[in-house]
């Protein structure tokens, strides 16, 4: 029997139902293999266990003939696969809870595989964006906001961009065709911005403030 974990959603990826004038232009997810290598690590995982192997391999053939000392280091792979998995199965978790929605008017992220939680980014608190593609089409988007913009980064992790702890950038992780979606970003997000802002006059007290053209 199938079963919907985020059926009370009014659509997709989002909290509630979009305006009449927002629409989706995109949306998808990180890839579980290419997040597990990427936030977890686990290419380095497996490397560190062959070479406790190899390790092992090497200190035992000094007693032992080669054969047997071989035999020594196959509970240190057999360990290694373990934790490859174990790394796999998190990294397959997090991606079957998270969508990345662009709309015409945001960047939207439904995160979290234990407590969910949707980030909500306006183009305009969007201070820069920064792909990193890799050859294989997949890439991160990272997303660098504006300064009363902040979010915690043990929440959104592995969510963010690596290494940004005390200006926490959030990002598409893992997602594949990333240069394609990079491109949709920047033209919805150039879109957006360049749109007029109308200033609101009072005529007793003057400019009261700019409104943003909807």
């Amino acid at each position: 029997m199938h079963h919907d974990d985020f059926k009370f959603e009014p659509v997709r990826g989002l909290p509630e139902e979009l305006p009449e004038d927002e629409h989706i232009i995109w949306q998808g997810a990180p890839n579980p293999l290419r997040l597990a290598k990427d936030a977890w690590k686990m290419n380095w995982i497996m490397g560190y266990f062959v070479l406790l192997a190899i390790w092992r391999v090497g200190v035992s053939s000094a007693t032992v003939p080669l054969p047997t000392a071989m035999g020594h280091g196959i509970p240190l792979l057999l360990a290694g696969a373990v934790a490859c998995a174990v790394v796999f199965v998190m990294a397959w978790v997090q991606a079957r809870a998270t969508v990345y929605t662009l709309t015409n008017k945001r960047v939207a992220m439904r995160i979290g595989a234990a407590l969910t939680m949707t980030l909500n980014l306006p183009y305009v608190c969007i201070r820069n964006a920064e792909a990193q593609i890799r050859r294989t089409g997949f890439g991160t988007i990272s997303f660098e906001l504006t300064g009363d913009t902040r979010f915690s980064h043990i929440m959104t992790w592995p969510h963010v961009r690596p290494w940004t702890i005390t200006r926490t950038q959030p990002a598409f992780r893992a997602i594949p065709d990333a240069a394609r979606v990079a491109r949709i970003f920047a033209d919805a997000a150039e879109t957006r911005v360049s749109q007029p802002q109308i200033v609101k006059v009072d005529p007793a007290q003057g400019v009261s403030g700019p409104m943003a053209a909807e």
